[in-house]
């Protein structure tokens, strides 16, 4: 039934914004935009699973549309509801006509998304055939936005201090060996919490989370059919927390969840940052599935190539959001406006940010708006932004970035440290330069190594462990036929390609394993750890397991026993970076000044000698932990740090401690280093760090 809604003309009637569903004294008022829209209908739902709607109401332009806005308020409408848009238009030339009135469509708003009751269900789905209605369509949930937030704070812990824990929110508790009452769930994370915190990580940052469809390689109908997309980087509602990552139920519930998960981290001292991808959408390209931005208005949110009619694909993934469109910019900023101010989430992660940098036709921007924006927007001025510099098309913008309030993922941080421990030749002067903040890429418009956030590995790859284990992928279960994921992965398996009982490789793979996290630990900028790295976690050999909703993906707890003291050696290393502001600097190393009496650090070559850059595998450095260096309140201890990528042990010169006598702080080596005090001479063990004190 369509009927048209009653009319109030009282000083109460809802204003058509903000968008989405919004309840209102008397019902609920409803607004989306759309530009080439010219008939719109709104339909409600009395049940998730419901093949037609209980009620229609049709909106036409002459009493329901203000601009772009479409908006209608519906009395009867009320909380716990279910709803969808219909929409009839004529798109503008050049543009792929999806206007379909047939079509239901999701609202771009929509706080919660009813689906699929439970993860990987597939809910009536037909293989071969994207979901066009009926049950199987997902709903809009109307909600009321109420929690309670008296317990909360607000932690804005400053940046230089910040170390991050990358993990999938689901795949960080659904293995059985987890242990938790409400595996693979917020209420699932909140029991592992106090891990987090034992560890001593300060930021969690999730994978995305906001609602997405598992199975859409179930729609394929072949090979991959019983593949998920487990990473979730195919955004279907972006104001949504995915509700199958909710134990208590996909209809609304999932934003309790999400907040009392938001609460539990803020009380811990752990704030949260979300994976965000505003690059594309689960719409995929030119046939693809119509869920929403598609059928509401093609040729505002994507970009299209003008002459094929075809989507532009700078994502890799068959479409590219229109970012620097200002309807899409609104969109945008309004989304994050809401996982701040309504989420109380702490910062966000831009899958793919070069994207961020393009115009309508895709040319890279000098001063893309929607970049600045984010920067500068009020809302998110305490927020951590982070960003992905590059994307699928071939532009890299690590160190080029356009905005100087973004940091950006290090990709040549994970390279250079991969390639030194591995044994490159050629290696030594880049890995120094990576050790003391990249100031090759951020020592530029007054610019910190705070800009640089560090990692090793990341859910992107090999794990830590598979680092050291394999030198080649193996990405067979992907189906794929191994030709996906990474090739150059700088990955070297110390002697044997995978598992092996040769105690001998095993022990210098957990050696090797802890150089890289030791590197990552003590450089300047912001660490960033994945999940399971501190304790052995593989995904036997597969690089790029974003398919892979099994063992292959999920953290394996059962290790944590096995590999605990490597686990215990990544508690010590935050433990130690914590405690030393030397590591943890605002501003770049200079080295030995003019007038300057002595050095803020200095470098030292084996026996005794200038480092050879480009020819050693080891080089050792003097950090001076004085105040007025680290910027500190009070002077930090001294720092000797020895890196030897070498396989053969490697001797140094040490010159006197600044301060107190040195003291061996750690070493990843099995045996101490040697020193002939007398003659000042230090020698490392092959293929080590080791770490002396001096305090003041």
């Amino acid at each position: 039934m369509t009927r048209k809604p009653k009319k109030h003309l009282l000083p109460s009637t809802p204003v058509p914004v903000p968008f989405g569903a919004q309840l209102a004294d008397r019902g609920v008022q409803f607004t989306l935009c759309s530009r080439h829209a010219t008939r719109v209908w709104l339909m409600l739902f009395n049940a998730p699973d419901a093949a037609k709607p209980s009620m229609e109401y049709e909106l036409t332009p002459d009493e329901n549309r203000i601009g772009d806005i479409w908006h209608i308020h519906v009395e009867d409408a009320r909380e716990g509801q279910f709803y969808l848009y219909r929409m009839e238009g004529h798109p503008p030339p050049g543009v792929a006509d999806f206007f379909d009135p047939g079509q239901w469509l999701l609202d771009p708003y929509a706080l919660a998304v009813a689906g699929s009751p439970k993860w990987g269900d597939p809910f009536g789905m037909t293989p071969g055939q994207p979901p066009k209605n009926g049950p199987r369509f997902p709903k809009g949930v109307i909600v009321r936005d109420d929690f309670d937030w008296s317990e909360d704070r607000t932690l804005r812990t400053p940046l230089r201090d910040t170390v991050i824990y990358e993990t999938h929110l689901r795949g960080f508790t659904v293995h059985p060996t987890s242990g938790v009452a409400h595996p693979g769930s917020y209420r699932g994370l909140i029991e592992k919490i106090p891990y987090l915190q034992d560890l001593g990580v300060t930021a969690l940052e999730l994978l995305p989370i906001q609602e997405f469809n598992e199975m859409e390689y179930f729609l394929e109908n072949g090979r991959r059919r019983d593949l998920r997309n487990y990473w979730g980087y195919s955004t279907l509602a972006f104001f949504a927390p995915n509700g199958r990552y909710a134990a208590s139920g996909v209809y609304g519930q999932q934003l309790r969840e999400f907040k009392e998960m938001v609460v539990a981290l803020h009380k811990a001292g752990i704030e949260l940052f979300l994976d965000v991808v505003f690059n594309h959408t689960a719409e995929g390209g030119d046939g693809g599935p119509t869920y929403s931005f598609r059928g509401i208005d093609n040729s505002i949110y994507y970009m299209m190539d003008e002459q094929t009619r075809h989507y532009q694909n700078f994502s890799g993934c068959g479409n590219t959001v229109n970012s620097n469109h200002p309807i899409m910019r609104s969109f945008i900023m309004n989304c994050l406006r809401y996982w701040v101010l309504h989420m109380h989430v702490d910062g966000f992660r831009f899958d793919l940010a070069s994207v961020l940098t393009r115009g309508p036709d895709g040319e890279l921007l000098p001063n893309p708006p929607i970049v600045e924006q984010i920067a500068e927007d009020p809302a998110l001025r305490d927020t951590k932004i982070i960003a992905e510099a590059w994307d699928a098309a071939g532009t890299y913008q690590v160190g080029t970035f356009p905005n100087e309030r973004w940091s950006e993922w290090n990709g040549l941080f994970r390279d250079d440290a991969r390639r030194f421990w591995k044994g490159e030749a050629g290696m030594l002067g880049r890995m120094a330069t990576r050790l003391t903040g990249s100031a090759d890429l951020y020592e530029k418009n007054e610019q910190t190594p705070l800009k640089s956030i560090n990692f090793v590995t990341c859910h992107d790859g090999f794990t830590l462990r598979d680092l050291v284990s394999f030198s080649e992928k193996h990405n067979e279960a992907n189906a794929e036929d191994n030709r996906d994921g990474e090739n150059h992965n700088f990955s070297w398996n110390c002697g044997v390609e995978g598992i092996t009982q040769d105690e001998r490789v095993n022990a210098l793979r957990i050696r090797q394993q802890k150089n890289l996290l030791a590197s990552l630990f003590l450089s300047q900028g912001i660490p960033m750890i994945a999940a399971g790295d501190e304790f052995g976690r593989s995904q036997q050999g597969n690089n790029n397991a974003y398919c892979q909703d099994n063992e292959i993906s999920w953290v394996d707890w059962t290790l944590l026993a096995k590999h605990g003291e490597l686990r215990a050696f990544v508690q010590k290393l935050i433990a130690f970076r914590k405690a030393h502001p030397s590591l943890r600097r605002t501003r770049f190393f200079k080295g030995m000044q003019e007038h300057q009496p002595e050095a803020d650090i200095l470098w030292l070559g084996k026996d005794g000698e200038a480092p050879e850059w480009e020819e050693d595998l080891a080089v050792a450095c003097l950090v001076n932990g004085k105040k007025e260096f680290t910027g500190a309140a009070q002077d930090d201890d001294h720092l000797l740090m020895v890196f030897n990528a070498d396989s053969k042990n490697t001797s140094f010169v040490v010159p006197p401690a600044p301060g107190r006598a040195w003291t061996l702080a750690f070493t990843t080596h099995d045996r101490e280093p040697a020193w002939l005090k007398r003659r000042s001479l230090l020698t490392a063990p092959p293929r080590s760090v080791t770490v002396f004190v001096s305090s003041p």
